[in-house]
């Protein structure tokens, strides 16, 4: 009865989502708050009934209630309890229930906040219903999460192993709630559309509204995609952490709009200019989001992450996405001439590197698009198939890349409305020259051919020096009394102490990617109980190879010791062949040596025999030199997220009062 009252409680939020979508409408044009109200009332209770769903659905896996085709198909008795958990959002119907709970709930948040005009706020909530109202249709009448087995197996298929580790089980909802969040920023973009507003004066209002739920979606994101980029890492068992998956650039292309996005209402919201830019990205970035969720269930991708291989489905998904973008971007198009934001500015300012800084970062996330989707386009019209892979992204994404990132430092130091090149400059010749050595140290410490890597090396420090020079200019550092410095310190808001920590984050995940990419020694070798495989500055030795026996699988453990050629600074690690009897599947879990900010990432392979009959196994291993800088470095850029959206200046509830218009 309970998995009935979870069906029910969908289908009230369906019922709730489009009553939030009909009284907006009707309380917009008749101006009625009362109407309004009721609206943002039945969108808070949207939101109730989907968390009540989605807790009946999560109660249906903790008991392992096998009458649900979605628990059968996805979890057994046997899993551990985190990832009964976890297979709540592990299908593609339970993920999309998920969807549909950060969709409704960041409705409810917009519903209660504060300082948005009447109609710009009356219109918000009636877009997200809108969008609410869809998602939840198609899960209700395509996806249905609590459809019943009769009769009910007596044991489940299981989750897919390569899914069951603690990276996992969180990495979807921090993903969905930075995807989902750009939801918001769509709803105020159109919101704004419909409005009409063409008075110069309400476009830095609005920047400074819409900037809160960018920031949040955009931090939430950084942190969904890092976990999603460890687990790959550690999980798959191939030595790297991105490969340029189609499902990987779908998380990854709303990211980059949406970083886009908030530097262009940066400038929004301080001068009044490119309003008709910042709302076109901000309909762009949740464009990209729901177009991820199309790659994702359509079956138009094989991958680990996809959730559906349902072409019927896929093509509601796609509908939605048609209606939703196309009735937005047409809106948009129709509009475009009255979005006419006031400041002008002069090519060197700091509004002109922003600008810049958004064309290659806009350029970069169509590069990606067309990475993803031209083998798709090809495949459809012709038959032939084509593989589009890190390659390709290398020569055409990473330029992009590297020339944003070379403008990046001087756009602070640079004034509003018209900048100082040279002096920009010069505040930044300390942090220039000693890139250029850490470029240069790396060249020479290393081989000569990976010149590229130590260039890279450099504009990572560059990154991080020039973020650090931007504080030091504000604060006065070096050019006034200590206890001025400190006062100055003090005073920064938290959105610059933010800014800085994301502009320094950066740099410290281009030296742990260019380094551990160009620098990584890989080795393999088939070797018997006491053998070594050397990588770079390590020796790994095989000592030892066990059966044990796991919750739900059997493993084929090694025991093995990770030291140095000379036998020194020894530590044991443990990698495993784990086989989960329940659906038949093999993984390998990777023996990781953290060695300071490097790793010694080892990987058991399968049992063969020596030419003496002996038994063997393959062992393969990685030296990844810096390779904690490629998660530690993200975890810095989500921290200046959180430190920005605790800045009061962008707490959602400050800003104009309220009023009907």
């Amino acid at each position: 009865m309970i998995v009935e009252f979870g069906a029910f409680a969908l289908i009230l939020a369906l019922c709730l989502a489009a009553l939030q979508t009909g009284l907006s409408i009707a309380g917009r044009i008749r101006r009625s708050p009362v109407l309004a109200g009721a609206a943002q009332g039945a969108a808070l209770a949207s939101a109730g009934a989907v968390a009540v769903a989605f807790a009946v659905l999560i109660h249906a896996f903790v008991v392992s209630d096998f009458s649900v085709a979605n628990v059968a198909a996805n979890s057994h008795t046997d899993k551990p309890m985190l990832y009964k958990v976890a297979a709540a959002w592990g299908s593609h119907e339970s993920s999309l229930v998920l969807w549909c709970l950060v969709m409704t709930g960041f409705g409810g948040a917009l519903a209660r906040a504060r300082g948005l005009p009447f109609g710009l706020k009356t219109s918000a909530v009636g877009v997200q219903g809108a969008l609410g109202s869809l998602f939840l249709a198609f899960a209700v009448f395509t996806s249905n999460p609590f459809a019943r087995l009769d009769p009910a197996p007596i044991q489940g298929a299981s989750l897919n192993p390569l899914l069951q580790d603690p990276a996992l089980a969180f990495h979807p909802p921090l993903l969905y709630a930075g995807y989902v969040g750009f939801s918001v920023c769509f709803s105020l973009a159109v919101a704004a559309l419909i409005e009409g507003r063409a008075q110069a004066s309400f476009w830095p209002a609005w920047g400074r509204w819409v900037r809160p739920w960018a920031l949040a979606s955009w931090g939430l994101l950084t942190v969904g995609i890092t976990l999603g980029a460890f687990w790959a890492y550690y999980e798959l068992g191939w030595g790297g952490w991105w490969f340029w998956d189609p499902v990987e650039n779908a998380s990854f292309m709303p990211w980059l709009a949406g970083t886009a996005l908030l530097h262009s209402a940066v400038v929004t919201e301080r001068r009044g200019a490119l309003a008709g830019w910042t709302v076109f990205l901000a309909l762009l970035a949740f464009t990209f989001s729901m177009l991820g969720a199309f790659l994702v269930r359509s079956g138009v991708l094989t991958s680990v992450h996809a959730f559906a291989v349902d072409p019927e489905r896929g093509m509601m998904l796609l509908a939605i996405l048609g209606l939703t973008a196309g009735l937005a971007f047409a809106l948009f198009a129709w509009r475009a001439p009255q979005l006419k934001g006031g400041g002008l500015f002069a090519p060197i300012s700091r509004e002109g590197a922003l600008v810049l800084n958004n064309l290659f970062l806009t350029a970069a996330a169509v590069t990606v698009l067309l990475g993803t989707l031209y083998p798709l386009i090809l495949e459809a019209a012709t038959g032939a198939t084509i593989s589009v892979g890190p390659p390709w992204f290398a020569i055409t994404f990473t330029p992009l890349m590297v020339i944003a990132f070379l403008i990046l430092p001087a756009g602070p130091m640079l004034a509003w409305k018209r900048g100082d090149a040279r002096g920009a400059l010069q505040r930044l010749a300390l942090a220039a020259g000693l890139a250029l050595l850490a470029g240069l140290a790396g060249w020479a410490a290393f081989e000569p051919r990976k010149a590229l890597a130590a260039a890279g090396l450099g504009l990572g420090v560059w990154l991080i020096l020039g973020a650090l020079a931007e504080v030091a200019d504000r604060i006065r550092l070096f050019r006034a009394p200590p206890a001025e410095v400190g006062r100055r310190a003090r005073g920064l808001p938290l959105g610059a102490w933010g800014m800085t920590l994301a502009h320094a984050g950066l740099g410290v995940f281009v030296m742990g990617a260019v380094v551990e990419t160009g620098y990584r020694i890989e080795a393999a070798a088939v070797v018997a109980i006491g053998g070594e495989v050397e990588a770079g500055p390590w020796r790994v030795r095989l000592n030892a190879v066990e059966v044990v026996e796991g919750p739900n699988y059997l493993a084929e453990q090694g025991r093995l010791t990770v030291m140095r050629p000379d036998g020194a600074a020894a530590r044991a690690i443990v990698a495993e062949r784990r086989f989960f009897p329940a659906g038949g599947q093999t993984t390998t879990e990777v023996g990781l040596d953290f060695r300071g900010l490097d790793d010694v990432y080892v990987v058991m392979g399968e049992r063969r025999a020596t030419p003496a009959g002996e038994p063997a196994w393959t062992v393969r291993v990685w030296w990844n030199p810096w390779a904690r800088l490629i998660f530690l470095g993200p975890a810095i850029m989500a921290l200046g997220a959180l430190l920005s959206l605790l800045d009061r200046r962008l707490r959602v509830g400050i800003g104009t009062r309220s009023k009907a218009s």
